[in-house]
Order: structure tokens, then sequence, then C-alpha cells
């Protein structure tokens, strides 16, 4: 298990092979935060339809392409959709844990950038057979914003982000569409 979790570890602090390459860290800035100050924020939706249809529509690690949504897209840069270590195009995410409803997943250490811890976590939960709680949660250390204002205006822009993101969830899983973006 000490291994595992360790492997997890350097992996959000390197990276997969080759992710730095081109942009070697700045020895004058150090992503160690002095005085960190973590926060979450948690937004949650019922879903008319049971979890394993839920899970089955939105729950895959690059689903977040469609239901967030980003023109890019999302592919698998390092190891298997949906297994744990798994690293995302977006924002070079790495999935550090898994359930049969689950994941969460971690942003690792960039060039020239503070550590923000930044985490999140999307969750299934069956309500009943016919309905879905879908939460996510988000971990992140907002101590570089310049202050409480700051944080708190962050925080309220995050939620009202991931609620977005929440809704089309919920519209692709009760068997809607989304209308693409820019139109």
């Amino acid at each position: 298990m000490r291994s595992v979790v360790l492997c997890i570890i350097a992996a959000l602090v390197v990276g997969p092979p080759g992710l730095h390459a081109q942009a070697p860290a700045s020895p004058a800035l150090s992503p160690i935060v002095e005085k960190p100050t973590f926060t979450s924020v948690q937004v949650e939706t019922t879903v008319n339809r049971p979890v394993a249809d839920v899970w089955a529509r939105i729950g895959k690690f690059c689903a977040v392409a469609e239901w967030f949504p980003i023109p890019s897209g999302c592919t698998i840069i390092a190891g298997t959709e949906d297994e744990v270590g798994a690293v995302r195009s977006v924002a070079t995410e790495i999935m550090v844990a898994k359930t049969q409803y689950s994941y969460t997943y971690a942003q690792h250490l960039r060039p020239g950038r503070p550590y923000d811890y930044y985490h999140g976590t999307l969750e299934a939960r069956p309500v009943d057979g016919k309905s879905t709680r879908l939460i996510y949660t988000l971990v992140f250390d907002n101590s570089t914003m310049a202050d409480d204002a700051a944080r708190e205006k962050d925080k309220a822009t995050r939620a009202a982000m991931f609620t977005r993101a929440l809704g089309n969830m919920k519209t692709l899983a009760e068997g809607g569409t989304l209308t693409p973006p820019g139109r």
C-alpha cells in the first residue's frame, strides 16, 4: 500500500514522462506555499435515472470534455481510461482514486507556478432505484489570492462553473443533448 501511495505522489509531482521537457522549472520560483489555506467547493444535483445508467453515460474519465464542455476534447495521455494512474489531457489531471461510481483526480505540480493541491471528485450515489445524486467536490489551496474577497469570488466562480457542469451531466444522463459551445 505504501508503494502505491508513493507512486501516486511521484506522479503528482513529476507527471507523465516528457511532460516537462519543453518547460523547465524556474529556480527562482518555489512551488511550495508557506501558509496554505485549503478550501473546498461542493455542488450537487439529482438525476432522474438509476445510478448505473448515470455513471455509464457521464462517468468516464474523459467524459469531462462533453459535459464541461472542453472544445479541445480530452485524451488519455498516460495509462488507461478509467484506471487509477491515468492522466488526461485536460489540465494534465491524474486519476488518484476510483470506486464503482466515483473517481478523484489531482492536478500535478506545474513549472513556474505554486502548487495549489487541486483535487476533484465526481461521485454518483443512488437515491433509490430510479434516481441518483451527483456530487462534485473540489479541494484546493487559495492562499495565493490577494485577499478574502478574491478567495470568496474564486469559490463562487468555481461553484457556478461546476453547477453548470452538473446540469450538463443531468441533461446527458436523462437522455438529452447539449448545445455545442458557441451556438
